[in-house]
């Protein structure tokens, strides 16, 4: 079974930026679309990036302008660059794929945003 893992999060201040990776264990080429969601503290999983297989990208209007979500096939990896970032950021984002209607999981990464 693929394994997605996140790296990249951490503490830091408000107005600056991260940029998140999520590594497959084989090729993404077998997801349709990959994408991250965060879940905040007493707060359900919500969206917050996704792009297929054509790199079609969707935002949610929260992070619209200050995410970017990108995919490499061929380091099997896809990134979330987040920019401008706010406290209400803080959370930890999740990695995700879709494939054949399955949809796989990473572990997630913590991501804290100090005002």
């Amino acid at each position: 079974q693929v394994q997605l893992v996140e790296s990249g999060g951490g503490l830091v201040q408000a107005g600056g930026s991260l940029r998140l990776s999520c590594a497959a264990s084989r090729s993404i080429r077998i997801f349709a679309s990959m994408g991250w969601h965060r879940q905040a503290p007493g707060k359900q999983r919500e969206l917050v990036a996704t792009v297929t297989s054509d790199g079609i990208t969707n935002y949610p209007d929260s992070v619209k302008g200050r995410f970017t979500i990108s995919r490499d096939n061929a380091k099997n990896t896809v990134y979330l660059q987040m920019n401008s970032l706010k406290p209400e950021d803080t959370a930890v984002y999740y990695c995700n794929g879709v494939t054949f209607g399955i949809t796989l999981w990473g572990q997630g990464t913590q991501v804290t945003v100090s005002s």
